[in-house]
């Protein structure tokens, strides 16, 4: 089994338990990003942690890491009736960090691999909207599309024209 950034990035049961994707912005940004998104989709934001402050407290260093959790109560209650155990894993969470390198990841547990952890695999149409949900959420959050990057770099040029 290898690991990468202490993560295991070999699948388990054919589920990758950690889905990881780099992002174009920093951890901040990256996680008001992903804030932002879930907002829009009507999903409540439950708590936001800060690793590096946390750890800047007790006199330790870490690189910027922040935690997201957020969820949907009418999923995730739906989920806890067939597990109640599955509430250690939910609301769900991503984790953006800057690496070594100063890259910026986001990362989140599959909702195949809570599936497994929980033997909730009955609840697949829940799991296959979460996954969707997931991967659609932090990809929007980890990375701009072509026309974002240049209508955001135009910004000051455009204002200035309509002034």
């Amino acid at each position: 089994m290898r690991f990468l950034n202490g993560v295991s990035d070999e699948p388990r049961k054919g589920v990758l338990a950690v889905i990881r994707k780099k992002s174009r912005y920093s951890v901040q940004i990256t996680l008001d990003r992903l804030a932002a998104a879930l907002g829009e989709k009507g999903i409540a934001v439950a708590a936001r942690i800060d690793h590096a402050l946390a750890a800047e407290k007790v006199g330790e260093v870490l690189p910027p890491t922040q935690l997201l959790l957020f969820g949907n109560p009418k999923l995730g209650s739906s989920l806890m009736q067939s597990n109640p155990c599955i509430g250690l894993d939910l609301p769900l969470r991503v984790l953006a960090w800057e690496d070594t390198q100063g890259q910026v990841w986001l990362g989140y547990t599959a909702p195949q691999e809570i599936a497994l952890r929980y033997a909730i695999g009955e609840r697949g149409a829940i799991l296959d909207k979460m996954t969707a949900l997931l991967d659609g959420l932090t990809t929007q959050a980890a990375q701009a599309c072509e026309w974002k990057i240049f209508r955001e770099s135009m910004g000051p040029y455009l204002a200035m024209r309509h002034e």
